[in-house]
Protein backbone atom coordinates (compact mmCIF):
# COMPACT_ATOMS: atom_id res chain seq x y z
CA UNK A 1 0.00 0.00 0.00
CA UNK A 2 1.36 3.43 -0.89
CA UNK A 3 1.93 6.11 1.70
CA UNK A 4 2.09 9.85 1.17
CA UNK A 5 3.70 12.08 3.79
CA UNK A 6 3.59 15.86 3.58
CA UNK A 7 6.07 18.21 5.21
CA UNK A 8 7.12 21.83 5.07
CA UNK A 9 4.09 23.53 6.55
CA UNK A 10 4.31 26.16 9.24
CA UNK A 11 3.57 29.73 10.25
CA UNK A 12 4.59 32.50 7.89
CA UNK A 13 3.79 36.18 7.54
CA UNK A 14 1.77 37.46 4.62
CA UNK A 15 3.99 37.89 1.59
CA UNK A 16 6.28 35.08 2.67
CA UNK A 17 7.03 31.73 1.07
CA UNK A 18 6.88 28.07 1.96
CA UNK A 19 7.82 24.91 0.10
CA UNK A 20 5.76 21.82 0.78
CA UNK A 21 7.02 18.33 0.02
CA UNK A 22 5.10 15.10 -0.41
CA UNK A 23 7.20 11.97 -0.10
CA UNK A 24 5.74 8.76 -1.45
CA UNK A 25 6.76 5.36 -0.16
CA UNK A 26 5.63 1.79 -0.59
CA UNK A 27 4.57 2.32 -4.16
CA UNK A 28 6.01 3.92 -7.26
CA UNK A 29 3.88 6.87 -8.17
CA UNK A 30 5.76 7.84 -11.29
CA UNK A 31 2.76 6.88 -13.43
CA UNK A 32 0.24 8.70 -11.22
CA UNK A 33 -0.99 12.24 -11.51
CA UNK A 34 -0.38 14.13 -8.29
CA UNK A 35 -2.28 16.97 -6.74
CA UNK A 36 -2.15 19.37 -3.82
CA UNK A 37 -5.42 20.10 -2.11
CA UNK A 38 -6.25 22.34 0.83
CA UNK A 39 -8.93 22.27 3.47
CA UNK A 40 -9.73 25.37 5.49
CA UNK A 41 -12.21 25.43 8.40
CA UNK A 42 -15.74 25.87 7.14
CA UNK A 43 -14.72 25.58 3.51
CA UNK A 44 -14.83 22.78 0.98
CA UNK A 45 -11.65 20.97 0.09
CA UNK A 46 -10.20 22.40 -3.10
CA UNK A 47 -7.46 21.38 -5.45
CA UNK A 48 -4.91 24.16 -5.72
CA UNK A 49 -2.45 22.48 -8.09
CA UNK A 50 -1.96 19.21 -9.94
CA UNK A 51 0.46 17.68 -12.39
CA UNK A 52 0.56 14.70 -14.73
CA UNK A 53 3.10 11.97 -14.17
CA UNK A 54 5.39 13.54 -16.75
CA UNK A 55 5.03 17.03 -15.36
CA UNK A 56 4.14 18.28 -18.82
CA UNK A 57 0.61 19.28 -17.90
CA UNK A 58 -0.37 21.21 -14.81
CA UNK A 59 -3.46 22.71 -13.25
CA UNK A 60 -3.72 25.66 -10.89
CA UNK A 61 -6.73 27.10 -9.14
CA UNK A 62 -7.36 30.71 -10.10
CA UNK A 63 -6.71 31.78 -6.53
CA UNK A 64 -3.08 30.60 -6.63
CA UNK A 65 -2.06 31.15 -10.26
CA UNK A 66 1.19 33.05 -10.51
CA UNK A 67 2.00 32.40 -6.84
CA UNK A 68 2.18 28.60 -6.46
CA UNK A 69 4.23 26.15 -8.50
CA UNK A 70 3.88 22.37 -8.46
CA UNK A 71 6.77 20.13 -9.44
CA UNK A 72 7.76 16.52 -9.04
CA UNK A 73 10.89 14.42 -8.95
CA UNK A 74 9.89 10.90 -9.94
CA UNK A 75 13.35 9.56 -9.14
CA UNK A 76 12.83 10.67 -5.54
CA UNK A 77 9.11 9.84 -5.48
CA UNK A 78 8.48 13.37 -4.24
CA UNK A 79 6.11 16.16 -5.24
CA UNK A 80 6.63 19.78 -4.25
CA UNK A 81 4.47 22.86 -3.92
CA UNK A 82 6.33 26.15 -3.90
CA UNK A 83 4.11 28.83 -2.43
CA UNK A 84 5.09 32.49 -2.80
CA UNK A 85 3.36 35.74 -1.91
CA UNK A 86 1.28 33.94 0.67
CA UNK A 87 -1.94 35.52 1.89
CA UNK A 88 -3.99 34.92 5.05
CA UNK A 89 -6.63 33.29 2.83
CA UNK A 90 -4.09 30.57 2.02
CA UNK A 91 -4.30 29.33 5.61
CA UNK A 92 -5.41 25.69 5.52
CA UNK A 93 -4.33 22.10 5.89
CA UNK A 94 -2.55 21.12 2.69
CA UNK A 95 -2.80 17.52 1.50
CA UNK A 96 -1.19 15.74 -1.38
CA UNK A 97 -3.00 13.05 -3.32
CA UNK A 98 -2.47 10.68 -6.22
CA UNK A 99 -4.71 9.45 -9.01
CA UNK A 100 -4.56 7.25 -12.07
CA UNK A 101 -7.21 9.49 -13.61
CA UNK A 102 -7.08 12.94 -15.13
CA UNK A 103 -5.49 15.68 -13.06
CA UNK A 104 -8.72 17.71 -12.99
CA UNK A 105 -10.89 14.73 -12.13
CA UNK A 106 -10.80 15.76 -8.49
CA UNK A 107 -13.06 12.97 -7.24
CA UNK A 108 -10.71 10.34 -8.69
CA UNK A 109 -7.82 10.99 -6.31
CA UNK A 110 -7.54 7.78 -4.32
CA UNK A 111 -4.37 8.02 -2.26
CA UNK A 112 -4.06 10.77 0.33
CA UNK A 113 -1.56 12.04 2.84
CA UNK A 114 -2.44 13.25 6.34
CA UNK A 115 -1.79 16.88 5.56
CA UNK A 116 0.42 19.68 6.81
CA UNK A 117 -0.82 22.92 8.37
CA UNK A 118 -0.03 26.23 6.69
CA UNK A 119 -0.87 29.37 8.62
CA UNK A 120 -0.37 32.81 7.13
CA UNK A 121 -0.53 35.74 9.53
CA UNK A 122 -1.51 39.23 8.45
Amino acid sequence: QGRLVESGGGLVQAGGSLRLSCAVSGRTFSSYAMGWFRQAPGKERECVAATTWSGMSTYYADSVKGRFTISRDNAKNTVYLQMNSLKPDDTAVYLCAATTGRIMSFSSYEYWGQGTQVTVSS
